[in-house]
C-alpha cells in the first residue's frame, strides 16, 4: 500500500511539473481606429522561458525574449521593424491579462 501511494504522489508531482498553467492556446480582440480584429497566441514555458506565436489576420510571429516568473511573464513580437514589448498575467486558469504601449487586452483559454 505504501508503494502505490508514493508512486501515485510521484506521477501527480511530475505531472504539475510537466505542465504550466500558462501553456496553451489564448485568444482575445484587439480594438484599433481601424475596427477590431481578433489575435491567437500560443504560450508554451520551459523552466523560466516563455516560447511560442501570435497569430491574426496580419500573419504569424514568433514570441521573443519571453520569461516567465510565477503568474507574470514578458515577451515581445516585432512586425515591420517595429518591437512590441508585452507584460502579461495569469488572472485564473482561463483568463490572462497582456499589456503593452497600446492598452490592455483579456485572453480566453481556447478549449
Amino acid at each position: 500500500m505504501k508503494y502505490i501511494f508514493a508512486l501515485a504522489f510521484m506521477f501527480g508531482t511530475i505531472t504539475l511539473i510537466a505542465q504550466n498553467p500558462i501553456d496553451g492556446n489564448w485568444k482575445g480582440t484587439r480594438e484599433t481606429p481601424n475596427g477590431s480584429f481578433e489575435i491567437t497566441y500560443t504560450f508554451k514555458v520551459d523552466g523560466t522561458a516563455l516560447k511560442g506565436a501570435s497569430k491574426s489576420q496580419r500573419g504569424e510571429t514568433e514570441l521573443k525574449d519571453g520569461k516567465v516568473d510565477g503568474k507574470k511573464f514578458t515577451f515581445s513580437v516585432s512586425f515591420n521593424d517595429r518591437k512590441i514589448d508585452y507584460n502579461g498575467e495569469l488572472v485564473s486558469d482561463d483568463q490572462i491579462v497582456l499589456k503593452n504601449e497600446r492598452g490592455e487586452m483579456k485572453l480566453a483559454r481556447v478549449k
